[in-house]
């Protein structure tokens, strides 16, 4: 029988496993390196979105994920981390467009909501874009995605387990876990303290790999940096996720908006004191093509500039369950946090205690890689 249940990390999947299982009755002690969304929850872009996600599978599991935020966002008065203002997409050239077509008809072929919309349409939903930024149609609209801010989740859902029970621990690195008749049975942590468990979930983001290591496990992951960029608050109307050809952007609360393209991730580097930076001239690039999208933030400037370290299991899919040469080790591992956290982090809870879940989990296991 699984009284107690080790949770190593405190982001985004571990707040949720953790949650779950403290909610089914579990005793839950939920660890962490730094502190809870100090690592890749506190540096994400946070899309709620299945937009082109494949195979089948995994486009079901970011759905029930998305179904999931806004069942939790209608039980907990006062949920304002949870925003579905819904997704905005358009292209830059006839390639990009025609690749933007095949992903529309893709998620309208699994009944997912999406619909085109011309410049006029558009600029109902945004008015503060610059008309001149816009095709004059061919722009996607995906109305049920939105964003949330990972860290008042993080935050509610960690209260809701520690206020029944469940012990955090944290600035408290794994170093060791030990097993014994193919068991975890303790985890050693750098304070030298001993848990004894009956079920570990290792919910330990880019580090996911070294902990499985600790158990023995080969986890194959091809993690990637993130560049976020902060603004400073603007009196601009921005209600929900853009994705324009140069520049991509949320709001982020409080008047502030995130930026982000894919080009900035790779002007991300390691300085010659051990230190993540990123080029000035690609942030400088970023701002602009914000403030050429959206002229009411041209005198915004960045507040801050955050990188994240992506958790990227080798085919890019999520890693969930238990292990079948190491029952009681579960893994809760994938991109895209931020969408499926709450719904898988409750399949792998579930699963922890016994519960039958092996039809949702099964095109997810660690034995496929």
């Amino acid at each position: 029988m699984v009284e107690h249940v080790v949770v190593i990390g405190a982001g985004l999947y571990g707040a949720a496993v953790t949650a779950s299982l403290t909610r089914r009755g579990a005793r839950v002690t939920v660890v962490d390196a730094g502190a809870p969304a100090g690592g890749t929850s506190g540096a994400t872009f946070s899309w709620t979105n299945s937009c082109g996600k494949k195979p089948r599978p995994y486009h079901d599991l970011s759905v029930a994920g998305m179904q999931a935020h806004r069942q939790l966002a209608t039980e907990v008065p006062y949920s304002d981390w949870y925003h579905e203002g819904g997704n905005l997409e358009w292209a830059a050239d006839d390639p990009e467009l025609e690749e933007l077509r095949e992903k529309v008809d893709g998620v309208l072929n699994y009944g997912y909501e999406a619909r085109w919309l011309s410049r006029a349409e558009t600029l109902r939903l945004e008015p503060d874009i610059d008309p001149a930024g816009l095709p004059a149609d061919g722009i996607a609209y995906f109305p049920r995605e939105g964003w949330i801010e990972p860290t008042r989740l993080i935050g509610h859902l960690l209260s809701s387990a520690v206020s029944p029970g469940a012990e955090l621990v944290r600035d408290d690195p794994v170093t060791r876990l030990e097993s014994t008749a193919g068991l975890v049975r303790a985890v050693r942590l750098a304070s030298g303290r001993r848990l004894s468990t009956d079920a570990v979930v290792n919910c330990a983001g880019p580090q996911a790999a070294r902990i499985a290591e600790l158990a023995g496990l080969v986890l194959p992951m091809r993690n990637t940096r993130g560049v976020l960029i902060y603004t400073s608050p603007v009196a601009v109307s921005v209600s929900r996720v853009i994705h324009a050809p140069h520049v991509h952007l949320r709001p982020d609360g409080a008047g502030r908006l995130l930026l982000h393209t894919p080009e900035i991730d790779s002007a991300a580097y390691v300085s010659d004191a051990g230190e993540v930076r990123v080029e000035r001239s690609s942030v400088v690039r970023v701002l602009e093509a914000g403030r050429a999208l959206y002229p009411g933030i041209r005198a915004a400037t960045v507040e801050s500039v955050r990188v994240g370290e992506r958790p990227i299991p080798a085919d890019g899919l999520p890693v969930l369950g238990r292990a079948v040469d190491l029952p009681n080790f579960h893994f809760a591992v994938s991109h895209s946090g931020a969408t499926l956290s709450v719904h898988a982090g409750d399949l792998v809870a579930a699963e922890v205690l016994g519960e039958d879940r092996g039809e949702a989990l099964a095109p997810f296991r660690f034995e496929r890689l």
